[in-house]
């Protein structure tokens, strides 16, 4: 089927309703399948009008979704507007035809490049004729709005109103009637643009890792003189009416205490804040980190403020206490690499569910589920976002609780989990609700459990073991430290973890257990030897593919040595994010920033020496994840990859590709190289290939990264992420054990299910039997047969302005992408 221009025009797509992943949902909002994986060819929507605007509070990663609607909607085909200044622009008519450069340089910014501002006007009817009016005459009848819910609530409420503003105009004179008929119908589409993760129906707002990261920064920088000066600081963060910030970065600080809206203390909170930081002195410890949500409040409603904390804590325990507002800074600074990515997949989807519109199709969101991005209706994301004040005011705060979404709940039972200020050593079977234990340990059945590292280090790995081990020690388990790997544990290497020792690790990178490559199949006897002198119950193994493929030898050997006997479960941790059974591994979001500042670095050397190109090579071995997702964060213009064949004439198509953007304004360029994309076409072969071709036009430096990427201080997520699976981890190893002791107490199993990988799909974290996994393997290559980042290959290609095809098989198989650079006669 073809339209007036010629062009094939997309088949009818049809949209999979998903179930509610969240348990006694009370307002249960479905979600649709989005496109990701679909195939939209170039210019198949020709002849159809979008405008993008960004109102309400501004948030990171706001640029990187306005980019990604401008070449998105370009490369379908449509004429592009951005909006100035949000609803005042409309009113005022400041709307100017975006243009593919104008979208240039502004994929890591934050803030926004077109402006917010509010407009009373807006709220009336005569404003709103006013911006029908300006819409109409530039034949606009697709909107993409970026902001809150009240952002999104009005664009709804114009939208509903959009057919009689119409009528006024025509009546009016103002438009002619063909103009109405270009225009009858409004479409719009929203993403929401917010650092307190405020709107219920989606999993993450474009800004609020971003502002994760500002606060981690603050703590982290606290922390050093804090622990100088044995001083108590009391942080108070952004969160009017959403304690999600406080919540993510208690877990990520090891925060003490935490005051949010959604779970406020009894009356009696000074005495619990006192018991709790005068006992973690005495333990030894020698700071104190407080987080106040700015909208916290007590079971009452009392508000409580910072100044509040602070005065508690001096009055009754005399320490040394200052208070840290961060305010805006939570608002600033460049979006962090999860934000951009965010913003890129959110984009990329607004403008096709613009496309794929009809008169009837309400307004909806793009929403991120899990690790899918999805459409959720509007209006009733906004109900429900409205209900959790609504039920907060009533004093009903579990329901606001259930009402925020799986992911809050989650954060907050990890945190309820990891507050406990000691391990009992005689109590057991806690209520981890209360503060005390009652029930006592039978010490003949204490657990044993020991914690391993196999592979290169990576980020997380000593949140997982903090968390892990501390929650072990509260439910009575003795916790094993295996240290130095598989070569440690044969050296008898093995010693028990002390609770105060673990005090700051979720903020350190590397592993404090000590890690190394060596595979557990060279040494299974002495494994087995240390294993039955320990006398383990279970194991929690934490690494890459070297930890995954040691998992299936340890399991393989169970009829040889019955000491493997014991539930086992990984948590994968490698920046390469190249492990079977989990989209997402610790340490990957970390070095992706590390990579995407080094990029910003990059480009802006770029803007100095003007005309310059930087090859750079990324980590990862075969797995071509880092180079992909750096490469859409950092706003490259190719990504080689082993996952992805390239050619002498995709380079050449490259190269052409180059010198047509520089040529054409753009004084700059970046190429990503994952390290074993290609053994011919080495980082040094490309580099040169470009400073030959490029002569007279651009000149050419490369650039490896190295180890740099695996250093530094864990992301939020990675701290985050890594705290809650060792929670599950736990949980999983806990029923094992219970299930499985023999009747002389032994722990003893060696099914399938017992050895596991812990991993997130989709939209779920899911156990995966280790030997299951076998199938779904490339060993000579050390990656997944299916990984989910392939289908984002193209929505690469496609903002740097390539010629590619938006399509990959919806099981993310490998497939080679077709393309033909875009370049004038004239540009070599």
């Amino acid at each position: 089927m073809a339209d007036h221009t010629g062009r094939s025009t997309p088949k009818k797509r049809e949209l999979v309703r998903l179930e509610s992943t969240i348990e006694a949902d009370p307002m249960k909002v479905v979600p649709l399948m989005g496109s990701e994986g679909e195939s939209f060819r170039q210019g198949c929507y020709a002849g159809k009008t979008i405008a993008v605007f960004t109102s309400g509070g501004d948030a990171q990663g706001m640029n990187a979704a306005v980019r990604a609607v401008v070449r998105m909607g370009i490369y379908v085909g449509c004429k592009v507007y951005y909006i100035n200044e949000g609803y005042q622009g409309m009113v005022d008519g400041n709307i100017n035809e975006a243009t593919w450069n104008s979208a240039s340089g502004i994929v890591e910014r934050g803030g926004t490049v077109i402006g917010s501002a509010r407009c009373m006007e807006f709220r009336e009817r005569e404003g709103r004729k006013r911006a029908a009016l300006n819409l109409v005459q530039r034949g606009i009848s697709n909107l993409v709005v970026i902001g809150g819910d009240g952002s999104l609530t009005g664009a709804n409420e114009f939208r509903l109103e959009w057919s009689s503003l119409l009528d006024d105009l025509l009546g009016d004179g103002k438009i002619t009637p063909e103009q109405k008929e270009a225009c009858i119908n409004l479409n719009v589409v929203g993403m929401v643009g917010s650092i307190d993760n405020d709107f219920c129906g989606t999993d993450m707002t474009i800004g609020a890792d971003s502002a994760l990261h500002r606060i981690m920064e603050a703590v982290d920088a606290i922390s050093t003189t804090a622990h100088s000066h044995q001083r108590t600081f009391v942080l108070e963060v952004m969160g009017r009416h959403c304690g999600y910030l406080a919540l993510v970065a208690a877990i990520s600080s090891e925060a003490e205490y935490v005051f949010i809206p959604e779970w406020p203390p009894l009356t009696t909170w000074p005495d619990q804040l006192c018991r709790k930081l005068q006992r973690t002195r005495e333990a030894g410890q020698r700071l104190n980190i407080v987080l106040v949500a700015e909208g916290a409040i007590d079971c009452e409603g009392t508000p409580i403020s910072a100044e509040d904390v602070k005065r508690v804590i001096t009055e009754n325990l005399h320490q040394d206490t200052r208070i840290t507002v961060l305010g805006h800074v939570q608002r600033g600074g460049k979006a962090s690499a999860f934000d951009r990515i965010l913003g890129c997949r959110m984009g990329a989807e607004a403008v096709i569910a613009l496309m794929e519109a009809t008169p009837s199709t309400p307004a909806c969101v793009i929403s991120l589920d899990g690790n899918l991005a999805v459409r959720v209706p509007l209006m009733e994301c906004v109900e429900k976002t409205k209900a959790v004040q609504k039920a907060m005011n009533e004093k009903d705060f579990d329901m606001a609780q259930r009402l925020r979404g799986k992911s809050f709940i989650n954060n907050l039972s990890a945190y309820r989990k990891l507050s406990k200020i000691h391990p009992p050593s005689s109590l057991h079977a806690c209520n981890l609700s209360d503060i005390q234990c009652s029930a006592q340990i039978d010490e003949q059945t204490v657990r044993r459990v020991g914690v391993l590292c196999i592979g290169a280090p990576a980020c997380g790995m000593n949140a997982v073991i903090r968390s892990f081990s501390r929650l072990a020690m509260f439910e009575g388990y003795t916790v094993l430290g295996l240290y130095g790997g598989v070569e440690g544990i044969a050296e008898g290497n093995i010693k028990p973890i002390n609770w105060r020792e673990l005090h700051g690790w979720a903020g350190a990178g590397g592993s404090y257990l000590g890690t190394k490559r060596t595979l557990a199949g060279k040494y299974l006897k002495q494994i087995a030897q240390r294993f039955g002198e320990q006398k383990l119950d279970g194991l929690l193994l934490i690494g890459g593919f070297e930890a995954y493929r040691s998992l299936q030898e340890i399991a393989d050997a169970r009829d040889t040595y019955p000491e493997f006997c014991i539930p086992m479960v990984m948590i994968p941790a490698t920046i390469s994010n190249n492990v079977p059974g989990t989209e997402f591994s610790l340490g990957a979001d970390t070095a992706l920033n590390e990579i995407a500042t080094i990029c910003d670095k990059l480009k802006q050397s770029a803007l100095g020496t003007r005309k310059r190109v930087f090859i750079i090579e990324t980590m990862g071995g075969y797995c071509g994840y880092l180079a992909t997702m750096a490469g859409l964060a950092g706003g490259a213009d190719a990504a080689y990859i082993f996952e992805e064949p390239v050619t002498i004439e995709d380079l050449r198509n490259d190269v052409y590709h180059m010198a047509s953007k520089i040529m054409g304004g753009i004084p700059r360029g970046l190429i990503l190289r994952n390290e074993n994309a290609n053994p011919n076409y080495t980082t040094e072969f490309i580099n040169r290939l470009y400073c030959e071709e490029g002569k007279g036009k651009f000149t050419a430096r490369m650039n490896i990264l190295g180890h740099m990427q695996q250093g530094g201080s864990p992301s939020p997520f990675d701290r985050n992420m890594g705290t809650k699976l060792a929670s599950r981890a736990l949980e999983w190893l806990t029923v094992q054990m219970k299930t499985n002791t023999r009747d002389d107490g032994k722990v003893y199993v060696k099914s399938n299910d017992s050895a596991t990988l812990l991993g997130m799909r989709k939209r779920h974290i899911n156990f995966s039997s280790i030997q299951d996994l076998k199938e779904e393997t490339d060993y000579e290559h050390r990656i997944p047969l299916e990984q989910w980042w392939m289908k984002l290959r193209p929505l690469l290609r496609i903002l740097a302005k390539h010629s590619a095809t938006y399509q990959t098989s919806l099981t993310s198989k490998i497939e080679h992408i077709s393309e033909e650079a875009e370049y004038s006669d004239d540009s070599m």
